[in-house]
């Protein structure tokens, strides 16, 4: 590297730590609330119908009760209230002369788009008896077929004993109900109601954490509390238990306790796969700002609780606990996969061919997991690449959404993994509603193509075109997300102090935790140009706002 060089990268590294370090992130006061009437178009033209945008000289922050966090879970729960009721008509039951049963009758769950994977759980073995333990008891699927073979919880650990745990919730509350203590009900719609509760209490902790998390913008967690995808999938599997673990994370991290961020991550791995993969960039940036060891201090952390959680159900049920890593190896291609939809519109055979079933589709695995690999190194690369450094938030969900639309499998439910990462990554409200909503439609399809066209349900492509449109979506979204790591200027977060004008910088990194406001210590070379020019753009617009 030439002197010139090193010298225009010593020179920018300084100018964006100490644009940094003109705002103390640890100060903000009710004042530097950004409203979105102020920087966004579509809460700007509602805002017509209430008084217009928030006034420049407004009282903010006076009110004692109606503080933003309460107004923002408020929106929450009315939102998971509107989620249970989408749920409410596969609860339903009709007497039979062995007692109670679910109607599930001429395929209602499917006709009446009411399908959640929370329901039948309770039938299954593992489950259901008194004495049963997940991992522990296994149930003879396909019995006396050539197909015949024992069945564990093909869940997580930690999700699996939330389920057991809450199947015998289930259990005390028909035993109460069964003396007249409590009203009764079926035992499979106790515990989906019971399994609801908890889910609805994780997803609170998880805007709590994001109004935390987005400190200055804290109304665009509205965004987050009022979603469509979680009036759709809030109650569909078990995907907020991890959503609070990950999001709680992420706000250690923000706190600067790397430690317990690692564990609430690690935890929340042995409830879903995803908050693993927000070590990645935890990891990367601390690399390039020179604050590794906090990096792998969290990373050890994550490992540990995760072994704490896995190790012991590994050791006295290893058949069972392998169940889950088993039955993910041998899944085809989804039907909601790019894979499965390449195959449909182009007759393609896939990757494996025609498998015998229980085969494992050990091609496609490699690839998917291949690909996902090149998308985290191309990631990794614009991180240390970038004239400024991207913010946690912006590569976590670069990474999450590679694994999406790279995966084999992305049922309904993942895409709530990437309503909070959205919400701090690019809060632009249209566009987050936008695809929010495209999101959270695709169940329809998805429902009359379960029905089947003999059923009057749709064929596949119209499922399979509206999947496009989807991942259309994501892939958009994380465009723009490079556009504004590449161009900090674009960024809402990085400037969002300097809206009011009475703040003289503003780049930093509301999730950095020990990044925010570090210098670089490693850059890629070749990009010390990139990081003056992007410096000269982002001050040029903070006094543009001037």
């Amino acid at each position: 590297m030439s002197t010139n060089e090193t010298a225009d990268r010593a020179t920018a590294a300084s100018s964006g730590n100490e644009l940094a370090a003109a705002v103390d992130s640890s100060s903000l006061s009710p004042a530097d609330r950004i409203p979105p009437t102020w920087t966004e178009p579509l809460p700007r033209k509602v805002s017509r119908l209430f008084g217009g945008p928030l006034g420049r000289h407004a009282q903010v922050g006076r009110q004692w009760f109606w503080t933003p966090l309460r107004v923002i879970l408020l929106l929450a729960v009315l939102t998971l209230a509107a989620a249970w009721l989408f749920k409410a008509p596969c609860q339903i039951t009709y007497d039979t002369s062995s007692g109670p049963q679910l109607d599930w009758r001429n395929s209602k769950q499917y006709t009446a788009m009411c399908y959640t994977d929370i329901i039948p759980r309770y039938g299954v073995g593992d489950l259901a008896p008194d004495d049963a333990f997940p991992y522990k008891t296994g149930w003879v699927e396909n019995q006396g077929t050539p197909k015949e073979q024992v069945r564990y919880m093909e869940y997580p650990v930690l999700t699996g004993i939330f389920q057991w745990i809450n199947a015998r919730a289930a259990d005390g509350w028909a035993t109460l109900a069964g003396f007249g203590w409590l009203p009764g009900g079926l035992a499979s719609v106790l515990y989906f109601n019971v399994t609801a509760f908890w889910l609805a209490a994780a997803w609170l902790v998880t805007i709590w954490a994001l109004v935390l998390l987005a400190r200055r913008r804290v109304w665009d967690v509205a965004l987050a509390a009022v979603s469509p995808l979680v009036v759709a999938h809030a109650f569909t599997n078990f995907d907020a238990l991890a959503a609070a673990l990950g999001t709680a994370g992420l706000l250690a991290w923000s706190r600067r306790r790397p430690v317990l961020a690692g564990v609430l991550i690690g935890i929340g791995g042995a409830a879903k796969l995803y908050p693993l993969f927000l070590l990645g960039p935890l990891l990367i940036l601390a690399w390039r700002a020179g604050k590794l060891p906090d990096a792998v201090r969290a990373v050890l952390a994550a490992a540990l609780a995760w072994l704490a959680v896995n190790v012991p159900i590994l050791l006295a049920y290893p058949a069972g606990w392998g169940e889950f890593f088993r039955l993910n190896s041998q899944r085809s291609a989804d039907p909601d996969s790019l894979y499965n939809v390449l195959m449909h519109f182009t007759g393609w055979g896939g990757f494996d061919g025609q498998l015998p079933p229980g085969a494992t589709p050990v091609v496609l695995n490699a690839v998917s997991l291949g690909l996902f690999l090149l998308a985290c190194l191309a990631i990794g690369w614009l991180a240390l690449a970038a004239p400024t450094r991207p913010r946690v938030a912006q590569l976590c969900f670069l990474v999450v959404a590679a694994f999406l639309l790279t995966n084999k499998v992305w049922s309904p439910q993942y895409s709530l993994w990437l309503v909070p990462l959205a919400v701090l990554a690019l809060p632009r409200w249209r566009l987050l509603l936008s695809w929010m909503i495209i999101d959270a439609a695709v169940w329809a399809p998805r429902m009359y193509y379960y029905l089947g066209t003999a059923n009057k349900g749709l064929p596949e492509g119209w499922f399979l075109g509206a999947v496009l449109v989807r991942d259309a979506m994501v892939v958009a979204l994380c465009v723009l997300i490079i556009r504004e790591i590449l161009d900090p200027a674009r960024d809402k977060v990085r400037t969002a102090l300097t809206v009011r004008g009475d703040h003289p910088g503003g780049i930093d990194d509301p999730c950095g935790g020990p990044l925010d406001g570090s210098r670089d210590r490693f850059v890629l070379p070749g990009v010390a140009r990139w990081g003056q020019r992007a410096l000269t753009l982002t001050r040029g617009a903070l006094a543009s706002k001037r």
